[in-house]
């Protein structure tokens, strides 16, 4: 493990001193308070008063427009310098990969520094530059130059996050040029582990890059960031504590946050108060260190270590009444919360020729809208905001066989062990297609540039014919059968599945009666739901259907309990499988259900697979409803999908795994 090959040792008074900037001696720490609720108002009335108090000391330096209506004021400016990420960590982009923004609509250098300047002008004395993964960007050495010469402008400090692959190579002249502050990511000190999370190798080169670090006495501070997730890597947080023992380091534990295709689970978080419990509980002797103004992180040392650990708990004891940041994402948009979807563009004003006055109001009317706090980590918006990756801040399938075995990965969405087709997918990836379709990344058709939906341009398409066949089924008990297949009428005398009273069951299968002839009603409702798709689908296109059939018959098999799928009392003749008689042997009870078929057709510019899925839908929907009165706790919808396709752009297409 890492932490088992200390570095040669300096003197403890400048790891502190770089460590524990504002913490010059260990003797200024404060008894640990627990992070628990009770002590969290003092807490807060403390750092309102010093705010208050440096606020009032430096607050004509500040310009008005980076203040909000909370009185925060924002002097610290994360930067995304590109949205290009050379790891895959599942916790920041989404397993689907994302789609790059078109390279013209990133910031350029000349863009990056006119803004940059502007916010110093204005106030901001901390720069971060963050991606995807910065290094990754071309002319960063260049750009943190050029950032260094608005010190004279009242810039303190130009920090950098990475997750370290490329870093050694470029940190001496990175260095050089100014920069003062590093943060590296390392979610783990397994290199197995290491590979799950981050999706590619390269764990010895963040190591690497970490030495280099530690090795250079111009960084002011060097943190290494963790982010906890529970089951996975939530037991090697004292493994991390320990490198902070002989190391110059701040390891900072880091909540995991929900983002737009992360599959945030409040289950997989591990509070901040409980990882502390953990680390006091061996070394009973860490005490609180007094923290930076604004600063994101509770920090703790322990005597005797060289460095010291933090827990930056955005999800269960927010800092949000002492924020102070802002965020420019790499193509140029503003956030003023890390959370928040709201976003103004910054590049379009520049582009279009807005002075430095115009921008400025406009920064001053985004930061004006900064709400006192984020939302609930139930509550947080992860629909619209972006993913991680675009803010800023494969394996063998054997592996992945033995992975998704592991009691500690249950909880890491993983890639599935059959592999897509390459046309199909760009897994884990962040590169734009260029050439022939073919070659092209799949993309979102109905969400345009700037994110918002759209209906798909089909004016300049040709018409061809089009055809599509849809499948579903709504597994049902056998009293529901019964009814459907007209045989229950000669046997209510002898009803089996009677357990309170018969009148009652009797009632119940005369109204469903009433209602009328089971499966003609449900033909009727696909076909009616079947013509008015885009009516119902919001961006479907409407088309002049030639011909649409629908047909649903019942079916009664032996068949074996699918995985997953839900199971029904044996007795009641519902296995809860969906399949049919392969391989069952003649003990296994019957499984009962309807099975719905669509196919339509027509002359036009685009498919027509979602009027198949809709007829599908809406007739087992029709069926469930004509049922429900005896059946309405029991049945379940499933396997509504796309069995083959004919015509347009991408051809002929059967669906051979049923």
């Amino acid at each position: 493990m890492f932490y088992q090959r200390p570095l040669n040792a300096r003197s403890s008074s400048r790891h502190l001193a770089r460590g524990l900037r504002t913490s010059p001696a260990s003797s200024r720490a404060e008894v640990l308070p627990e992070l628990v609720p009770s002590g969290a108002s003092t807490l807060r009335n403390r750092i309102r008063e010093r705010i208050s108090r440096i606020d009032a000391e430096r607050g004509a330096s500040v310009s008005s427009f980076l203040i909000d209506t909370f009185k925060r004021q924002h002097t610290y400016l994360r930067i995304s310098l590109t949205e290009r990420c050379n790891l895959r960590c599942f916790y920041c982009m989404p397993s689907e990969g994302v789609e790059l923004s078109p390279p013209d609509h990133i910031l350029s250098d000349d863009e990056v520094i006119r803004l940059a300047t502007l916010f110093v002008k204005s106030g901001v004395t901390k720069i971060r530059l963050t991606g995807g993964e910065p290094t990754v960007r071309k002319g960063i050495v260049d750009i943190v130059g050029r950032l260094n010469e608005l010190r004279k402008y009242g810039l303190q400090s130009i920090g950098m996050t990475t997750n370290g692959i490329a870093l050694h190579r470029k940190l001496p002249a990175l260095i050089e040029n100014g920069l003062t502050h590093l943060n590296i990511s390392l979610d783990t000190l397994d290199p197995f582990k290491f590979e799950i999370m981050t999706r590619r190798k390269g764990h010895d080169a963040v190591l690497r890059s970490l030495e280099a670090a530690l090795a250079f006495r111009e960084l002011l501070s060097v943190k290494l960031n963790v982010v906890v997730v529970k089951g996975l890597n939530d037991h090697e947080v004292i493994d991390f504590v320990e490198m902070t023992k002989e190391r110059d380091i701040s390891v900072r534990f880091i909540e995991f946050m929900p983002f737009t295709g992360n599959k945030w689970d409040k289950v997989k978080m591990v509070p901040s108060s409980e990882l502390l419990g953990r680390i006091c509980a061996r070394y009973p002797t860490a005490r609180k260190a007094p923290d930076e103004l604004n600063d994101t992180a509770r920090s703790y040392i322990i005597p005797g270590h060289a460095g010291s650990f933090g827990f930056i708990s955005s999800m269960s004891d927010h800092f949000c009444g002492s924020c102070n940041r802002l965020r420019l994402t790499a193509d140029g948009q503003i956030k003023v919360c890390l959370f928040d979807a709201k976003e103004i563009s910054l590049r379009d004003e520049m582009r279009a020729g807005a002075t430095d006055g115009t921008l400025l109001a406009t920064i001053g009317r985004a930061v004006m809208g900064k709400k006192e706090k984020h939302a609930g980590m139930e509550d947080i918006d992860v629909v619209t905001n972006r993913p991680m990756i675009l803010i800023g801040g494969v394996h063998r399938r054997g592996l992945l066989q033995s992975i998704k075995r592991s009691p500690a990965m249950r909880f890491l969405a993983i890639l599935p062990v059959q592999p897509p087709r390459p046309a199909a997918v760009r897994c884990f990836s962040t590169t734009v297609g260029t050439g022939n379709t073919a070659s092209r990344p799949p993309r979102l058709t109905h969400i345009d540039e700037s994110g918002r939906p759209t209906m798909v341009d089909v004016a300049r398409k040709e018409p061809t014919n089009r055809c599509a066949t849809a499948s579903g089924r709504i597994i049902i008990p056998k009293i529901a059968y019964d009814l459907v297949t007209s045989r229950s009428s000669e046997n209510d005398s002898h009803d089996r599945y009677v357990d309170t009273d018969a009148a009652s069951v009797r009632k119940a299968k005369e109204k469903t009666r009433s209602k009328g002839d089971v499966l003609t009603v449900a033909q009727l409702a696909g076909i009616m739901g079947c013509k008015r798709t885009s009516e119902l689908i919001p961006l479907c296109h409407p088309l002049q259907l030639s011909h649409i059939s629908v047909t649903l018959h019942p079916e009664a098999s032996q068949a074996r309990a699918a995985s997953g799928a839900p199971s029904i009392d044996a007795g009641q003749g519902f296995s809860g499988s969906t399949r049919s008689g392969i391989g069952i042997r003649q003990a296994q009870p019957l499984v009962y259900s309807i099975v719905c078929r669509s196919t339509v057709s027509c002359e036009g510019k685009t498919g027509v697979e979602m009027e198949a899925l809709t007829a599908v839908s809406v007739g087992l929907l029709t069926v469930w409803d004509m049922l429900k009165a005896v059946a309405g706790k029991e049945m379940v919808i499933g396997e509504i999908m796309v069995t083959r396709k004919e015509g347009g752009s991408s051809g002929r297409f059967v669906r051979t795994d049923l």
